[in-house]
């Protein structure tokens, strides 16, 4: 009888850690999209990408001054405490950022916005510190722990998918009258998403795991950082965040730009931007739940290989290729779905989400594999990373605004690079010597 109340007791913390798991991307996809209002209303200034790459910035930002108080949070207050915490901040956060359409498209509006943006980032890392050590616990470690993680990640994706082309429906075309105003609706999703899931994730009961089976008593001789394979594993999360959100991010700026396409996407173009950028989102769900499936026999080193390589050889292609002939791809145009020619480019980096679909889950299991005592310390370093996600996108909009939104792409070409060699050789752990128990 014990045991079938842990495992009900396990399976709706399961559940409810799925469900935070699409709340974290849903937020976290609001801002790029909304970053092309910000873009417009810059227009001429010469830095009109990297603009509007700021709200994504600021929401990654909030990563490196919350993750390791978000650790300690969840060691304080247990798991379901600090979800509620996360929960209520993502809604204070939203909230600022629809009271910032009220100041207007101007520097003061802005400004707000990014506040907002800012404190949304401390919702999510709340919330992503709570994620995926609980489902990496509840399933065990090791693959049945990735595949719950992989899992997680693919209802992060469907939300991912449907953010960008939510946003993008709701700005059409962009002109010198569009403001914040035009998305309130998405807004008011996302604080009904909040404030339903406050409410019932409160009357959930949750038994938190426990965290290793570190008392106070627990003697740490050592920290994450004596292991070489986390340090390289950080830079790995770090880089890999960047890519995850550069590549859809300046793809939407690319495609929304009917000066740069060079596809005669002139009616709509941000709507068919924010479609084509939620493309790339559908294939990360679509990686996402095959590997699921796969996720028990394949190893995380093995997919991590064959994934940098192929979204290597898709940026690569993209660059070179350009603009210079064109695709037809199936988006949704607002009232029906219809096939729309973009640049061969768009359609290659779309791709790669198929590659970036199981990057995070498995450098998480391969930097933290064998730490023992020290994965909990090493879980809220882990989120300070998560910061590249806003730094690398705006280093990719940066080099767009002085060079091409094509050449920006060296950025994630580099990461991905990086993050093979860690598959390969950086992902060894030749630590053993370090006790852990």
């Amino acid at each position: 009888m014990e045991n079938n109340t842990k495992q009900q007791g396990n399976i709706i913390a399961i559940i409810t850690m799925m469900f935070l798991f699409a709340m974290i991307s849903f937020v976290t996809n609001l801002a790029a999209p909304i970053g092309v209002i910000w873009k417009n209303v810059f227009q001429g200034t010469g830095s009109e990408n990297m603009i509007g790459m700021l709200g994504n910035a600021m929401n990654f930002l909030a990563y490196l001054f919350m993750g390791i108080p978000a650790g300690k949070l969840l060691t304080k207050i247990g798991y379901k405490n600090t979800a509620l915490t996360g929960i209520a901040t993502g809604f204070v956060g939203v909230l600022i950022q629809f009271i910032s359409g009220k100041f207007g498209a101007d520097v003061s509006g802005f400004a707000v916005y990014l506040f907002g943006a800012f404190i949304s980032g401390f919702a999510v890392c709340i919330l992503n510190t709570v994620v995926n050590p609980m489902l990496n616990l509840l399933g065990g470690g090791g693959n049945r722990g990735n595949q719950l993680n992989l899992i997680g990640g693919t209802l992060n994706s469907l939300a991912g998918t449907l953010t960008p082309m939510l946003v993008g429906a709701l700005i059409g075309t962009v002109t010198a009258t569009t403001k914040m105003a035009n998305v309130n609706m998405v807004l008011f999703i996302a604080l009904g998403v909040f404030a339903t899931a406050f409410v019932v994730l409160f009357f959930i009961p949750i038994a938190d795991p426990e965290m290793g089976k570190t008392t106070s008593d627990t003697v740490f001789e050592h920290s994450p950082w004596a292991f070489r394979h986390f340090v390289l594993g950080t830079i790995a999360i770090f880089v890999y965040v960047g890519v995850e959100i550069g590549i859809p991010g300046t793809l939407n700026f690319y495609i929304s730009d009917t000066s740069a396409n060079g596809a005669g996407l002139m009616e709509n173009a941000a709507a068919i931007g924010g479609f084509v950028a939620g493309t790339y989102w559908f294939l990360m769900l679509v990686g996402r739940f095959i590997a699921s499936f796969i996720g028990g026999r394949v190893s995380s080193r093995s997919m991590m290989i064959v994934t940098t390589v192929a979204g290597m050889a898709f940026i690569v292609l993209a660059m070179l290729l350009g603009k210079s002939s064109t695709v037809s791809m199936p988006v949704f145009t607002g009232t029906t779905f219809k096939m729309v020619v973009v640049p061969i480019a768009a359609l290659l980096l779309v791709l790669c989400g198929l590659c970036t679909s199981v990057m995070w889950s498995c450098i998480f299991n391969l930097a933290t594999e064998g730490l023992g005592k020290y994965s909990a310390a090493a879980s809220g370093i882990f989120m300070m990373m998560v910061v590249g996600g806003g730094l690398l996108p705006l280093a990719q909009n940066f080099i767009a605004d002085h060079s091409s939104y094509l050449f920006s792409y060296i950025v994630p070409l580099v990461a991905l690079a990086f993050m093979c060699y860690y598959a390969l050789i950086g992902s060894k752990n030749v630590n053993k010597d370090i006790p852990v128990d």
